[in-house]
């Protein structure tokens, strides 16, 4: 793994980001340069380059709001080019549509008659990427190999993890090497036996990693002395908070020192910071306006026709620092809902949902009007989700770490949007704030432009909603 602006990425996704941009800028410009040679040659191929930059750039995030850069297992190659085949085809069908857009515009940018057959190379040399990419990661060479010191319950998480086999990176873990003292949790089957040195059981086992998964290092048995003579042999050694950080995108509460935030680095809250992201805020916000302008007029109508009753919803919410604002929303509920005075989580086939407001929830269409609290300063586009006060007192008090979130301001979307499911109880909550804290801790413009792409296919596919 890797980190861009504090964001871990996967090595194998961003080579291969990297080659797919090569192959369709060089299939762009290649046609383009057959179609248009002519007596003028030297004048039409100079305009090759800006249109061939456009084109790369627009099928990329156009797989990337398909989810073509997140995968989910790496347990079978011929589910992963399965997926490739059948998300290629809109991919590049909506990239298609958006040049056409742009093309309107911006006549200039025209491949002419070459168009068509750009796009079929584009996608062919993609496809050919992708199987040789695919491939080669579940290469050996590939494979990251660890060695978890401890063998408690912190140590049987990181081997599900691993085991989980989601992402880009692969890792195995070789063993568990038990601290006395500490309850074991893990096959037995996984437990290394001692060797002279913990360096000579990496260099036995060609383990580049060692993770430390020990919950009680006071303990006189935690081997400091190896894992120092391990981190001078030239293996790395991090923590088991680390190692979920930058493995599954979260903060584990129950792997979490005070001091690992303290001293761990991020929290970034510098006036560029607060200035570029109010920017993207801004236009992100107005630009989603302008496009969902339309939807949002037709399902605000079907709203009204369903029951009469008002079409925005109105509901106090904790933004940052603790202050509270009301947050705006199309209604997708009875009238109803909380009759009783009650604040009630949404539960899965919840019935106080109305027809309309199944949808209008399913494809986040009742989020849209909330582009007015951003607009006000309220929220971020992107963020953790701002909750409601009654549930924020529970939650403070179950759960550690939780006001955190409350540092910055809260998001239409965010990190633990996209890569968890509508949370509706505590331990819902907990999952959530892993994500959370990730986020706030690491926050960039460039992890925001991966949420709101990530965004665009949790919308699409119409997943996490209840």
């Amino acid at each position: 793994m890797i980190r861009i602006f504090s964001h871990y990425v996967s090595k194998t996704a961003f080579i291969l980001l990297l080659l797919e941009i090569s192959i369709l800028l060089t299939s762009a410009a290649l046609v383009s340069m057959l179609w248009l040679v002519d007596s003028h040659a030297i004048v039409r191929i100079g305009q090759v380059y800006l249109p061939a930059a456009l084109f790369a750039l627009v099928i990329v995030l156009s797989m990337s709001a398909l989810g073509m850069y997140r995968h989910g297992s790496r347990e079978d190659a011929h589910e992963d080019m399965r997926n490739t085949v059948l998300r290629i085809v809109p991919a590049f069908a909506l990239g298609f549509a958006v040049f056409s857009l742009l093309n309107r515009f911006m006549p200039s940018l025209q491949f002419g008659r070459g168009s068509v057959m750009i796009f079929g190379v584009g996608a062919i040399g993609v496809l050919l990427t992708r199987l040789v990419v695919f491939k080669s990661s579940q290469s050996a060479l590939m494979e990251g190999r660890l060695i978890l010191v401890g063998g408690g319950a912190l140590a049987r998480e990181c081997m599900d993890l691993a085991a989980s086999k989601a992402g880009f990176h692969q890792f195995t873990v070789v063993g568990c090497l038990p601290v006395a003292g500490e309850p074991c949790c893990v096959p037995q089957s996984a437990v290394l036996p001692m060797e002279s040195s913990l360096l000579a059981m990496a260099q036995r086992y060609d383990a580049r990693e060692i993770v430390v998964s020990v919950q009680d290092r006071r303990n006189g048995a935690f081997p400091v002395r190896q894992l120092l003579e391990c981190a001078l042999g030239g293996v790395r050694v991090i923590d088991a908070a680390t190692f979920f950080e930058r493995e599954a995108c979260q903060i584990r509460i129950d792997s979490l020192q005070p001091s690992y935030l303290i001293y761990g680095g991020g929290f970034d809250q510098s006036l560029v910071r607060a200035a570029s992201k109010r920017l993207f805020d801004l236009l992100a916000s107005a630009a989603i306006c302008l496009l969902t302008l339309p939807l949002l007029l037709l399902a605000m109508l079907c709203i009204r026709l369903e029951d009469g009753g008002p079409v925005f919803y109105q509901q106090e919410r904790v933004g940052r620092d603790g202050a509270l604002f009301k947050v705006l929303k199309l209604r997708s509920m009875r009238c109803d809902a909380e009759a009783g005075g009650t604040p009630t989580w949404a539960s899965i086939n919840d019935v106080r949902v109305t027809r309309v407001g199944a949808l209008i929830r399913k494809l986040r269409i009742d989020e849209l009007p909330q582009m007015f609290n951003v607009f006000r300063g309220e929220m971020s586009f992107v963020g953790p989700r701002p909750e409601r006060a009654y549930f924020v007192e529970q939650l403070k008090a179950l759960v550690p770490y939780y006001n955190i979130r409350h540092s910055i301001k809260p998001g239409i979307t965010g990190l633990a949007q996209v890569r968890y499911h509508y949370g509706a109880s505590v331990d819902d909550a907990v999952k959530k704030l892993q994500y959370d804290l990730y986020y706030v801790k690491n926050n960039s413009l460039f992890l925001d432009l991966l949420i709101l792409l990530d965004t665009v296919q949790v919308v699409l596919f119409g997943k996490g909603s209840r």
